[in-house]
């Protein structure tokens, strides 16, 4: 008990990273009296695997009074729930008929743990929350969940019940229906059984860095549904051996962007290393991004695993081909196969693919999964079948915001199999994740259905040819990407996107993005979008200044058309003046300078 009283951090954060690494792993103690062996011994404050062992204890109205003398001063949290006697829990409950109850729920919870203090004056007890796991704000209709450094913002309701089932929870809260249940009685079902709260802790929450601090994060339900059908496949699907062709055990996880997918990994990491079943599993994480390696790292620290990290082919082929568990992370976008000391190169997907494919087979134990992220990628061509040869037995389970499911590359799922879970676009907008996209199509004349279209297209983008000349060069560059990269054509698209823009988005104080058919598509788009507003910025300058004016506006539907486009547009000549427009696009060590300079690399992030 003296380990979780008298922590060595002093900061609430720190003390709680200490607790909690402390309620995790245990706490080694002295041999006891009679002893003869000598040996200390491992204390567990909480046994992970049996919880029907610890005890659950709910308390109403817990009264904590807060430090310093402040007059007998307390804080009451309405529900605090209690393991073996360790406060894990802090929930807030408001009437659902008060104005805005999880606003001002979600803020007395802050106030309690001192996270909305500004001038050092403590409003609560931060030693409430140094055993401190999630906290719930709550009001019947409305619940959501946090930790203690969460903002407003990132509270989120827990939308699953898995892994029970509507059904069972709406008959144990006296429901016919399962649409009947409130978004309480789903999150209490959801989280709160002792069971699911055990296990939320264990391997659902963790520290991370965020816009300079540390904060505390907890799985939301998409991460923690994807990871329990995930450990269900792996332990119940039938092996390629077993199968006689394929392994059922892997699939797809589509969580769309922004979704947290790299953290549905680490959680899954950190499930499978308790799991008997799976505990003494080869990892294989296939990644570019270093933030998800010292996720991953972070998390081996708990089970004292070592990384490995490979970024030559070389490195990977001595990995892969050890026997028993390990993790190792394959950087595929960074290897170089040379033995200058480079490592941190690029390399293109070709000389990539030609590299893997010397790697053979390297081990065929069917104690293998790989993770593959973002793997709508180059998983689809040659690196996958190499990977697939180097461990042929091993489960694959594919992690995208954007699968693959059409056109000539081969589908996402097919390579992986099929889906283990789904988390749309459209969910993440109803959950406040994402941030709503509207799509408006645009059509201009480089909409070229037939050959005779084509013909069409050519003959006006190339009218200062001569036939023959225009011959020539349709025979040479006549294909569907030589037409859509034509400066021509995307200066003649960029005018019409942009006069949309300021027509319809503008108004509204929207951005707006633009996909290209490839990267010096997007790159002649900003020249294009660039050279549209510098003309239309010249427009506005020249229009007469009886139009500029209140009374003329109030006139527009009565002007002809473009005269009343201007009209409207001059009221944001000083926003469309600031307009600019940047090339987002992937890189290689190979690019121009005109494409190198608007890579993730050139821009610092």
């Amino acid at each position: 008990m003296a380990a979780l009283r008298r922590p060595r951090a002093t900061s609430l954060v720190e003390i709680n990273r200490e607790v909690t690494d402390l309620l995790l792993t245990g706490t080694h103690v002295d041999a006891p009296d009679g002893d003869d062996s000598q040996r200390g011994r491992r204390v567990d404050y909480i046994d992970w695997d049996h919880p029907e062992r610890n005890d659950f204890v709910v308390m109403n109205q817990f009264r904590v009074e807060l430090p310093g003398g402040q007059g007998h001063r307390a804080i009451r949290p309405d529900v605090v729930l209690f393991v073996n006697g360790l406060p894990l829990v802090v929930i807030e409950a408001k009437a659902p008929h008060t104005v805005d109850p999880i606003a001002h729920a979600i803020d007395q919870l802050r106030r309690y743990a001192n996270q909305r203090t500004q001038g050092g004056i403590p409003e609560g007890s931060e030693r409430l929350f140094h055993t401190n796991q999630v906290v719930i704000a709550t009001s019947f209709d409305d619940a959501r969940v946090g930790t203690f450094t969460s903002g407003p913002e990132h509270f989120a309701e827990w939308k699953t019940v898995e892994p029970g089932t509507p059904q069972q929870v709406a008959s144990e809260c006296g429901r016919a229906d399962p649409a009947e249940l409130s978004k309480q009685e789903v999150l209490v079902a959801g989280m709160l059984r002792p069971a699911h709260l055990l296990d939320l802790i264990r391997h659902f929450t963790l520290f991370m860095e965020a816009n300079g601090r540390v904060v505390k994060v907890v799985a939301r339900y998409q991460q923690y549904r994807a990871v329990r059908r995930a450990v269900t496949r792996l332990v119940n699907g039938k092996t390629r051996p077993e199968d006689g062709e394929h392994d059922h055990r892997g699939g797809v996880i589509w969580h769309t962007q922004g979704s947290g997918k790299s953290l549905t990994m680490v959680f899954l990491v950190r499930v499978m290393r308790t799991h008997p079943e799976l505990t003494s599993f080869k990892v294989v994480v296939v990644t570019d991004r270093t933030q998800l390696q010292r996720q991953l790292s972070g998390t081996a620290e708990l089970t004292d695993e070592t990384v490995h990290v490979a970024r030559k082919v070389k490195k990977v082929r001595e990995y892969l081909a050890r026997p028993g568990k390990d993790l190792v992370f394959a950087m595929i976008q960074k290897y170089r196969d040379t033995d200058d000391g480079d490592d941190t190169g690029g390399t293109t997907e070709s000389e990539l693919a030609k590299a893997m494919k010397t790697l053979g087979e390297l081990n065929a134990d069917t104690r293998i999964v790989v993770l593959v992220d973002e793997a709508h990628r180059s998983q689809s061509s040659a690196l996958h079948a190499s990977l697939r040869e180097a461990l042929p037995n091993a489960a694959l389970i594919g992690f995208t915001g954007t699968p693959i499911i059409m056109g000539k590359r081969k589908q996402t799922t097919t390579i992986f199999g099929v889906y283990i879970d789904k988390y749309t676009i459209k969910e993440s907008e109803e959950d406040g994740a994402t941030v709503p996209i509207l799509y408006e199509g645009r059509t201009t004349k480089a909409a070229v259905r037939d050959g005779s279209g084509l013909d069409e297209l050519f003959e006006d983008m190339f009218e200062e040819q001569t036939p023959e000349q225009r011959k020539q060069i349709q025979q040479r560059w006549g294909t569907k990407n030589n037409v859509l990269e034509a400066p021509k054509l995307i200066d003649r698209k960029a005018r019409d996107m942009l006069r949309h823009y300021v027509d319809v988005v503008l108004p509204n104080r929207f951005k707006a993005q633009v996909v290209a058919v490839s990267r010096e598509a997007a790159v002649r788009y900003r020249i294009g979008l660039r050279h549209a507003r510098d003309d239309l910025l010249a427009e506005l300058d020249a229009l007469d200044a009886a139009l500029r004016t209140t009374e003329a506006f109030d006139r527009v539907d009565s002007m002809p058309a473009h005269q009343a486009r201007l009209v409207r547009a001059y009221r944001h000549r000083w926003l469309i003046a600031r307009l600019d427009f940047a090339p987002v696009i992937s890189g290689t060590h190979n690019d121009k300078t005109h494409l190198a300079e608007w890579t993730s690399d050139a821009c610092g992030r």
